[in-house]
């Protein structure tokens, strides 16, 4: 059964913030407000759908005494009796507790291993990727740090970001992505294998982790990249160590201002990640049976180019549209992931 006086106690509370924003909250209040008004909005709207069948099933019922009115009461029972459960089933699915972060921006992070040139080639392919991906979903897409291989690969990329439900989305992402394929600099024709590391972090703010001056260090130096993409005629690149866990950012932009700023959103980013993944470990007794967002030497899928299959190994969920995948048509793959998490958080609830 459904927590009834939960769902009532959710609804009045969304009431009372809509009456509050209606009437002109304080300038101090609105973020706070909206914020969690726009988190319980598509609660709201669930509950609302699985009440109005249940009233609609209710009210069918009662027709039935009323030969004239039995055929269509009839009709309109065995509509609702196939709707109310897969309705009750996306409600208890909104109820599920929400990750704090879910609604941020996110921080990726791309970087080769093992497999040489064509590791970093990979990397690149993933960068791309991603990249048409958040085009595609009308996200904002900002390069803040990118190291360049030789043959035109990536040895880091650090990218953020920005739209709606960004890492809720991309936070399944974390983890070993394998390649099979044969490389372009193997004339012999045989297949490889190598791997990059795709690290997913929400964006975090400057309330969530304070970094205090004196366990940072800040140097700038000049910018440097294949090609001469990333060179640039002043020493505007900014290289910020953090003292305490020795964890080095740096940003390579044309504006100093701008990169000091994009090295300490990713150092905030990081440092609030490890923040999480330790609370995690510490509160989740559960979380084998999750789908892993937290373990980066965790192999999550396998890009086989030769038979065209993209596999992601934790839900075992094979695709043969390989192309379409690295053309950052990654719906079906996310969708599949998250119903996944959210099929065995309902499940440890029973």
């Amino acid at each position: 059964m459904l927590p009834q006086d939960r769902l009532s106690q959710i609804v009045q509370r969304f009431e009372f913030l809509e009456a509050q924003l209606n009437a002109g909250a304080a300038p101090d209040q609105i973020a706070r407000i909206s914020r969690e008004y726009a988190d319980l909005k598509p609660v709201v709207e669930q509950v609302s759908r699985w009440r109005a069948a249940q009233d609609g099933l209710a009210e069918a019922q009662a027709m039935l005494a009323d030969p004239e009115m039995r055929d269509l009461a009839a009709d309109e029972i065995r509509r609702l009796q196939d709707d109310v459960p897969a309705l009750e089933q996306a409600l208890r699915i909104a109820l599920l507790p929400r990750d704090a972060a879910d609604a941020r921006p996110a921080i990726i992070e791309i970087r080769p291993g093992t497999g040489g040139d064509e590791a970093a080639l990979f990397a690149g392919d993933l960068l791309a990727m991603y990249r048409r991906h958040a085009e595609q979903q009308g996200w904002t897409f900002q390069m803040l740090d990118l190291t360049e291989s030789d043959l035109g690969g990536v040895k880091e990329a650090v990218a953020r970001i920005e739209g709606e439900g960004v890492f809720a989305r991309l936070k399944y992402e974390s983890g070993v992505h394998r390649v099979q394929r044969v490389p372009e600099t193997e004339s012999g024709g045989r297949i490889h294998t190598s791997a990059a590391t795709v690290a997913v972090l929400p964006e975090a703010e400057e309330v969530d982790i304070d970094i205090p001056a004196g366990d940072i260090r800040i140097d700038t130096m000049r910018a440097s990249g294949a090609g001469g993409q990333h060179v640039n005629t002043t020493d505007s690149a900014v290289r910020i160590t953090h003292l305490p866990t020795g964890m080095v950012v740096t940003s390579s932009e044309k504006s100093q201002h701008q990169n000091r700023a994009n090295a300490m959103a990713v150092l905030r980013a990081r440092l609030y990640d490890m923040e999480r993944s330790r609370a995690d470990a510490e509160r989740a007794a559960d979380r084998k049976s999750q789908v892993g967002t937290g373990d980066r030497s965790e192999r999550i899928r396998t890009y086989n180019f030769p038979q065209g299959r993209m596999t992601d190994h934790r839900i075992n969920l094979t695709l043969y549209a390989l192309d379409r995948i690295m053309a950052g048509d990654l719906g079906e793959t996310i969708d599949a992931l998250t119903a996944h998490d959210q099929a065995a958080r309902l499940a440890s609830q029973q």
